[in-house]
């Protein structure tokens, strides 16, 4: 239970630190967000704030959204996203979060939606080693044996095996804000984030004490 922003991955350069190190870092323009709706206990049994992030035009906007974000009295938003909060009383409608919430050096974790790589074999999917090469074999890239003959008579359930690589949910933890541009509203993370360049991304503060 944390507060967060909703971003966009913008992509990766490097700087430099007093020092004169080089960082490599992700840049992500994070917010400004919406605060478009708040959950509460009485109403939905857990507290959380419904954060909207991003332009839509008019006419993408169905009837139904429409008449909810006139309800709500904010401009219709493209990505809402619920970050869970145990204390929601400093905020309200309409309030607008921004980068400032983050401060260089601390630790945060980052969800995306990882790069698709379409359907894969084996050896790039899940980095088997292939067979031999030479000697006339035809079983260079091949999976190889993936059960057993008369018993049990099928394929277990989770064998791996080729198949659609990538474009799924990954959080990466513990990465670290090297710079707050408030101006931009850009943050600089140092690392690599998931998802390609213009990907949304959803960027959490953690916890005091705990690594999650």
């Amino acid at each position: 239970m944390a507060l967060g922003l909703i971003g966009e991955k913008v992509g990766m350069t490097q700087i430099f630190n007093e020092a004169g190190e080089v960082i490599p870092v992700t840049v992500v323009k994070a917010g400004p967000c919406t605060v478009v709706d708040i959950r509460t206990p009485e109403r939905d049994n857990y507290t959380a704030l419904k954060l909207g992030y991003g332009f839509i035009k008019e006419k993408k906007v169905r009837k139904p959204q429409k008449g909810y974000f006139a309800k709500q009295g904010v401009e219709p938003k493209k990505i809402l996203k619920e970050f869970r909060l145990e204390n929601i009383s400093d905020y309200k409608i309409g309030d607008e979060l921004n980068v400032t919430i983050f401060t260089p050096g601390e630790k945060i974790k980052v969800t995306g939606i990882s790069k698709g790589r379409g359907f894969q074999g084996v050896m790039k999917r899940h980095g088997f080693g292939g067979g031999p090469k030479t000697h006339g074999s035809q079983n260079h890239r091949k999976p190889g044996s993936i059960g057993q003959s008369s018993d049990p008579s099928r394929v277990f359930k989770g064998l791996k095996m080729a198949g659609h690589m990538g474009h799924e949910t990954v959080t990466v933890k513990n990465l670290e804000i090297v710079k707050v541009d408030e101006g931009r509203g850009v943050v600089l993370i140092k690392g690599a984030v998931p998802g390609p360049n213009g990907s949304i991304v959803y960027l959490y503060k953690l916890q005091e004490g705990r690594k999650k």
